[in-house]
């Protein structure tokens, strides 16, 4: 039986990141993904932010045009709170070949990455998987998304506060050449979240989220309800009528913060496997980063030194004190239910304290803590 440092369970930015870490500290890592192709099961919007795209080597050609205006709408859709940075704020990327280019940096750092092998259950370090041999494993990571079955196998938290999103992706048939973000604040289509839309000149993507329990009608149709009207909404129309939908996404977002008990002997979660997600903005791609770097240095560091006390540097609850401002935000966000409380919100943000308020959550550099870096430990022999 194939033996492991490191098995990562999924093959999205988070694991794929912690891979390449890892194998970069010259352990054996395998990570393995249900999907057969990256560019299948996309989950992400794509939008980074300009915190992320300053902190990490990002590949340029692969990112689309910067986008400095934002603009939040009511219900109504009338009179938008219009923001302009004096800055590129947000690039939204080729999220396939962004993960095609994470995947060749894994494998040239050392990790191997299996498609089309799914994960399906762990017994006494001895890791099964659906469409390969089972492997033993040191050590798991799990990356398997909102709902990890990772972090049920290894007795770790699970999410519980769930949004679910939808989003269609269209060529652009915008003339302009200011790209823009639009950002529709009406709980009949988004309860909870927002609608949005953003052309940045080459794709434009369109979508909705929400809490399920009070979607009843469905994501799908509450995003059909939105793109009918949606503001900033502008597709190319040929011969043929308006063209069709170049991709569809969907799936869960935790928003509850990042987890509590991410880490144990057997195995750490990273991604929205551990809440890593902001939990107001629901923005994922800048915390899976930020996170997957403390979780490879925490990793190499226990199977080299075998201690277990240096899994406490991946607390959860140190991560979560940080999180009491966009906690509670997000629960003010959940509680406007109603078109009119939705008016009233965005009539707050057309104040000066509001827009300044806007400002500093869409064009700050708090989006996600700082993750600490783990103090270093004895190196006594590697255990093997």
């Amino acid at each position: 039986m194939e033996t492991v440092d490191v098995l990562v369970v999924g093959a999205g930015l988070a694991g794929l990141h912690t891979a390449r870490l890892l194998a970069e500290r010259d352990l054996r890592v395998l990570v393995v993904d249900r999907r057969r192709s990256l560019a299948a099961g996309v989950r992400t919007t794509g939008i980074f932010v300009r915190r992320t795209l300053d902190d990490f080597d990002l590949p340029g050609h692969l990112l689309g045009p910067g986008v400095r205006d934002v603009l939040l709408y009511p219900p109504s859709r009338r009179d938008p709170v219009h923001l302009t940075s004096d800055r590129d704020e947000y690039r939204v990327a080729d999220m396939p070949a962004v993960y095609d280019h994470a995947r060749r940096a894994a494998e040239t750092a050392g990790a191997r990455v299996l498609l089309g092998v799914r994960y399906t259950g762990i017994t006494t370090g001895i890791a099964h998987l659906d469409g390969a041999e089972p492997v033993r494993a040191r050590f798991v990571v799990g990356a398997d998304g909102a709902r990890s079955a990772v972090a049920r196998d290894l007795g770790l938290d699970v999410n519980r506060r769930l949004l679910v999103g939808a989003e269609i992706i269209h060529p652009s048939g915008s003339a302009t050449t200011v790209p823009a973000f639009h950002c529709v604040l009406d709980p009949r289509v988004a309860p909870g979240y927002l609608g949005w839309v953003i052309d940045d000149g080459h794709h434009v993507h369109a979508g909705v989220a929400g809490y399920p329990s009070a979607m009843r009608s469905g994501v799908r149709h509450l995003l059909s309800a939105f793109t009918s009207d949606a503001p900033g909404l502008t597709l190319p129309v040929g011969p043929a009528g308006p063209a069709g939908p170049v991709e569809r996404r969907g799936g869960p977002i935790p928003v509850g913060g990042v987890l509590r008990r991410l880490a144990c002997p057997s195995g750490l979660l990273v991604g929205d496997a551990a809440g890593a997600v902001s939990p107001l903005t629901a923005g994922g791609l800048d915390p899976c980063l930020r996170l997957s770097e403390l979780a490879a240095t925490v990793t190499a560091d226990y199977l080299r030194t075998g201690d277990d006390h240096v899994l406490r540097a991946y607390d959860g609850n140190a991560l979560r004190s940080r999180f009491r401002g966009r906690l509670a935000l997000r629960r003010a966000l959940a509680s406007v239910t109603s078109p009119a409380a939705a008016e009233a919100a965005v009539a707050l943000l057309r104040t000066r304290p509001g827009r300044s308020a806007a400002a500093r959550i869409l064009f700050g550099d708090r989006s996600f803590p700082d993750v600490p870096s783990p103090s270093p430990s004895p190196s006594p022999s590697p255990v093997r």
